[in-house]
């Protein structure tokens, strides 16, 4: 099976407002998480479609997130995988192949989801953000990269009473990344060495 590095799903694992706030909208939901979330852990499940909509990966695991700029996702199935983010660098861990590649963290992300979710700013600055009709129960919030060199054409968020149910992902070839949050937690205490990293002694390191 291929491998795919999908870093983000990396996501946009956006948070939970809880049902009092009574949110008007999708987009009130992105902003207030944007706004009010500091950090967040959730289990995730994913699934990658190709342009005809057919599963071509099924993965999952779990992620945690710290503003600014600190992230961990771990996959456990169908392969391990670990993807940290320390505030200056992006660790990938590839358990089976025994392989480390690391860069720096400004490097390739630009305007991706993961910065989206992890990083500090104006959403607009970076995003074209149209909230979109009801669909399954979910409001549903696009936004859409202003800069080419995001890796998505489009993102698409999905919100229930204010809580984000599921994510997608649209990509330059028309694959889409498929995100589905379960026992999400938000402004929660994360211990600092969740977004630390050391590679295994043995495995190869590749990049700066």
């Amino acid at each position: 099976m291929k491998r795919f590095l999908i870093l983000l799903p990396i996501l946009f694992l956006t948070g939970f407002a809880q049902a009092a706030n009574n949110p008007k909208s999708g987009t009130d939901s992105l902003r207030r998480f944007f706004n009010e979330v500091n950090s967040f852990s959730a289990r995730f499940s994913q699934v990658v479609l190709d342009e005809r909509h057919s599963p071509i990966q099924e993965s999952s695991g779990t992620l945690w997130i710290e503003r600014p700029n600190k992230f961990r996702w771990d996959y456990d199935k169908p392969y391990k995988q670990q993807i940290v983010a320390d505030g200056k660098r992006l660790w990938v861990y590839d358990v089976g192949l025994q392989q480390v590649t690391v860069r720096a963290l400004s490097n390739g992300l630009g305007d991706t989801p993961a910065m989206l979710l992890a990083g500090k700013g104006r959403l607009d600055d970076n995003f074209k953000i149209k909230a979109l009709s009801t669909q399954n129960d979910l409001e549903w919030v696009q936004l859409t990269p202003k800069h080419k060199d995001s890796g998505y054409e489009d993102i698409r968020i999905g919100f229930a009473l204010g809580k984000l149910r599921a994510l997608e992902m649209v990509d330059g070839f028309g694959h889409v990344t498929r995100v589905t949050l379960e026992s999400p937690r938000e402004n929660i205490r994360i211990e600092s060495t969740r977004f630390s990293f050391t590679p295994p002694e043995g495995v190869d390191v590749v990049g700066e």
